[in-house]
């Protein structure tokens, strides 16, 4: 527009518009200014709108009186970048905050590299990062300010602690995992030889914690890790730590060594060659290790592992650890099927080769080795039918109560006889256990709430000096009972995610087939087997229990 000239000063900073009255050819306002500045070559410089305002007031009067001259007024400058590189969280990461300048010249990547190691960043140092934060830097508008982190140390990483390391096998993790012969194929039959340790043996080596890992900060400075801890070793019975060696356990007595959550212990051990009416019965505080057949009506109770290398027939059998029957067990059935002539019971484990007519109710886990047939069985953790890598074996005319995974080859059979896999017991036991809890969580919040308007109440109130002390003490045991609330809250959370963690668990996973008269349950929720299935699993989701073919 004619009359307005634009300039900058000597340093190319300021900004100012020259308006000569006598030669403007139209009006002049606010937003013809601007066009002006913004069709010009200072168009990303930085305005001063009361300046412009000031400047058309002038204008304005000097049009009115007709004065003559040329008006100035400095509208205008230009603004460099503001770059600031901070360097947090214990130097392990930067992060660079840019606000664009007006009318600055355009920083480059390379620019940014240069201020980041200006600033001591030298490590971590991120070009994608940078990358990014120089697209958005580019895109921003004048005086948009833009950040992001664009470096990150390594923290240190802390040693692992010392650990166990047990150099004899448990019994049932022998049996579970048969021996290979010379040409590498595993021989079912042979199962090793029965672990029974003497005086001296080594069982348990404590490994040394490792040292752990350097980290390194943004600045380049190393960050020494902490070394792992050592772990105390404690003996457990029947061991004792070397006296050569400090982080050796080494066996006290002659038995059968068990190591089971982070300790070792070796139970006196129990020897003989059969039970039998020429034997007895045989109640023992230990082991008991059995190296021939259990027969008709005997009884054998130990507080430890009971292993049996032979064969059990309608006999009864309580251990305070794992029960292992290298051969079969065998026991009858009364019509009504409630009755069993051979009884084992179990604080641990059961492993079977096969059996047939057995009560079998185990704290642990239960593994068949070939087959179970007309039997009852309770358990807490999963069912193996079957080698655990691929349970091939046959279940079938049984009553299985489990809380976990029931794995096998075949379920059922060819006749369709009843084969009935109840999960309700756990499921049933942690209803309850959340019912309760929630009955106690309401309670306790309905009292915590009572309470708490109580408190209010008193503290909005004058209390003399001589009732302070009560009051702190009422305080004390408000905070008591909120941090009580609080710690039940977070057990009814864990509760309820144990509730659906214990449906998405259970499941029947068969390696074969299905056969018609097989019936899954959980309470009143049912589903029967009305036909063959090839290789399937019974999962329960959706409220409801799904059969899926399995294709692998």
């Amino acid at each position: 527009m004619d009359g307005i000239t634009l300039t900058v000063d000597e340093t190319n900073t300021h900004l100012s518009a020259h308006i000569n009255p006598q030669e403007l050819n139209g009006k002049i306002d606010f937003k013809v200014v601007l066009k002006v500045i913004k069709e010009s070559e200072y168009a990303d410089f930085y305005l001063n709108d009361d300046a412009i305002q000031t400047l058309l007031a002038n204008t304005q009067t000097a049009i009115k009186t007709e004065a003559s001259g040329t008006l100035v007024e400095r509208l205008g400058e230009r603004r460099d970048n503001e770059i600031k590189c901070k360097v947090e969280e214990g130097q392990l990461s930067a992060s660079m905050t840019i606000k664009k300048g007006y009318g600055a010249p355009i920083l480059t990547l390379s620019d940014l590299v240069t201020l980041a190691n200006k600033s001591n960043i030298v490590r971590g140092l991120s070009t994608k990062r940078l990358q990014a934060l120089h697209q958005s830097y580019l895109s921003s508008a004048s005086g948009e300010t833009v950040n992001a982190t664009i470096a990150k140390g390594l923290p240190p990483k802390t040693g692992r602690s010392s650990k166990l390391k047990p150099l004899v096998q448990n019994a049932l993790d022998r049996i579970l995992r048969p021996q290979s012969s010379q040409h590498g194929r595993v021989d079912m039959r042979n199962l090793g030889d029965i672990i029974c340790v003497k005086v001296g043996t080594e069982l348990l080596r404590r490994m040394p914690p490792s040292h752990g890992r350097s980290g390194y900060t943004v600045t380049g400075e190393t960050i020494r890790p902490k070394a792992g801890e050592w772990i105390t070793l404690r003996p457990g019975d029947g061991t004792a730590i070397s006296e050569k060696d400090e982080n050796l356990l080494i066996a006290e007595i002659s038995g059968m060594p068990k190591f089971k959550d982070q300790k070792m212990w070796v139970d006196d051990t129990y020897i003989c060659k059969g039970v039998n009416v020429g034997t007895g019965n045989v109640n023992y505080d230990g082991a008991v290790l059995v190296n021939g057949d259990i027969t008709e009506k005997m009884e054998i109770i130990a507080t430890g592992d009971v292993t049996v290398n032979g064969f059990v027939e309608s006999a009864t059998i309580r251990a305070g650890g794992d029960i292992i029957i290298t051969e079969g067990a065998m026991g009858k059935v009364n019509d009504a099927g409630t009755e069993y002539s051979t009884t084992l019971r179990a604080k641990g484990s059961i492993h079977i080769q096969h059996g047939q007519g057995l009560d079998i109710k185990c704290d642990g886990g239960v593994t068949i080795g070939r087959q179970l047939a007309f039997s009852k069985v309770v358990c807490r953790q999963e069912m193996f039918v079957g080698p655990i890598d691929k349970p091939n074996g046959n279940l079938f005319a049984c009553s299985i109560f489990s809380q976990n995974r029931v794995q096998a080859g075949t379920f059922g059979a060819v006749s369709g006889s009843n084969l009935t896999l109840d999960f309700s017991d756990g499921f049933n036991s942690l209803l309850a256990r959340k019912d309760s809890l929630d009955e106690l969580v309401r309670q306790i919040r309905q009292n915590c709430s009572r309470h708490e308007d109580r408190m209010k109440l008193i503290r909005s109130k004058f209390i003399p000096d001589d009732l302070r002390d009560k009051v702190s003490a009422a305080q004390e045991l408000f905070d008591n009972e909120h941090q009580l609330m609080q710690w039940l809250e977070r057990k009814a959370v864990e509760l309820a995610a144990n509730k659906d963690d214990y449906q998405q668990r259970i499941m029947v996973s068969a390696n074969k087939r299905i056969y018609p008269g097989v019936v899954v349950k959980l309470n009143n929720r049912t589903w029967r087997a009305d036909r063959e299935y090839a290789k399937a699993n019974v999962s329960f989701h959706g409220h409801q229990w799904h059969c899926e073919s399995v294709t692998t």
